[in-house]
Formats: structure tokens, C-alpha cells, sequence
């Protein structure tokens, strides 16, 4: 079966770099991609509100916005949008900010080949991917540990029978209401005071 279409979208103000970028995708990738492109900030912006983009290539150098903002300002209105950064500038430090603040990848145009391109876009897909879903988990597992904060400072226990009253309010026994509210699992056993107490025999 084939692999789906990947839609690249290129945000770049020299027109020449679609063709140079289509080129390499196609003679170095397994992957099918798809290349639209636009000149400036703004457009990029409404491409992706408009249509389905997979994966952002963005030039920092563009006519509408300071090279210094350029990646903030998209990042801001797109956080989810995997962003490999294209650049003419051989500017590490700048690469390594911009991989703290949530681009995927920095490259330097004139250093880029077909094999690097093609790795460096799947990586970014397949990186905001997993860090989506750890994010998602994460916030799950928040969700999931506020609800037990909450059930443990609300739960009714009966003072003699020890059954807990649950949010329908029935009355279940303990073993009962956490086998139904969590993955919990028991097993039996007497402590001390009780096998002296209901079992005095078995104590001496």
C-alpha cells in the first residue's frame, strides 16, 4: 500500500527554491510529498488556516517580517505545525534557539541535500507527533490524578461497615468501588489484631 501524500508547504520569498526543493524531495525520498509555496508571512499563515499542511519549510529572511520574529510569529498562531527552519545564515547559536522556542530542525540553504531533506522532514513530523501525544497524555494523567484528589476528599465511608458511597449514591464495598474506578486489584489477607481477634487458635 501506498504511503499517503506529505504536504510540504514552503514559506520563501526567492521563487526559485519550489523547483530546487521539489527536485531533491523527488530524486532522494521514499516518501510522496507535495510542494506548494508561498513569498511572505502572511500568506504562509493563510495557507495553513486554508488547507491541510503537513510539515512547514520557513525561510527566516522574508519581506514581511523581521528575520529576528519571523519563527515566533508563526509559532504563535500555528504551535502544532511542525517547522524545519531554512536559512542562508550559518548562525548555530540561533539554530540552537530556535530548536528551544519549537522548531523541529534548522537548515542552512546551500548545505542542504536530498537524503538531509528528506530525513529532516519526516523527523519533524514524526518528532511533533509523539510530542503531541505526550502532551496529551501528560494532560491526561493530570485529569486522572486531580479526579482521585477529588474522590478521596469527597468518598463516604460508612463508619462501621466501611462501604463507600459512590456517585449514584449506592452503597458498595470498598473492594467493589476501586475494582470498578481503577486497575486496582486485592488480595486477602488478616493483620494482626484481627487474627488475635477473630482467630485466637490460629494466633497461639
Amino acid at each position: 500500500m501506498n504511503k499517503p501524500e506529505v504536504h510540504v508547504l514552503l514559506i520563501d520569498d526567492d521563487p526559485v527554491q519550489k523547483t530546487f526543493i521539489a527536485a531533491l524531495l523527488a530524486s532522494s525520498c521514499v516518501d510522496r510529498f507535495r510542494i506548494s509555496s508561498v513569498l511572505t508571512l502572511e500568506q504562509g499563515l493563510s495557507a495553513v488556516r486554508e488547507e491541510q499542511v503537513d510539515v512547514v519549510l520557513l525561510d527566516l529572511s522574508l519581506p514581511d517580517c523581521s528575520r529576528d520574529e519571523t519563527f515566533e510569529l508563526f509559532h504563535s498562531s500555528f504551535p502544532d505545525m511542525p517547522v524545519v527552519v531554512l536559512t542562508a545564515l550559518q548562525d548555530e547559536e540561533r539554530g540552537i534557539q530556535l530548536l528551544k522556542s519549537g522548531a523541529q530542525d534548522y537548515l542552512v540553504k546551500g548545505q542542504v541535500n536530498g537524503p538531509l531533506l528528506c530525513r529532516s522532514l519526516r523527523y519533524a513530523i514524526e518528532r511533533k507527533r509523539l510530542s503531541m501525544q505526550l502532551e496529551k497524555t501528560v494532560e491526561e494523567l493530570r485529569d486522572a490524578m486531580s479526579e482521585v484528589k477529588t474522590l478521596s476528599s469527597l468518598l463516604p465511608i460508612c463508619c462501621y461497615c466501611k462501604k463507600i458511597r459512590d456517585d449514584r449514591g449506592y452503597w458498595q464495598s470498598l473492594e467493589l468501588y476501586f475494582l470498578e474506578h481503577s486497575d486496582m486489584r486485592f488480595s486477602h489477607g488478616l493483620c494482626p489484631e484481627c487474627l488475635e481477634k477473630y482467630y485466637p487458635e490460629h494466633n497461639r
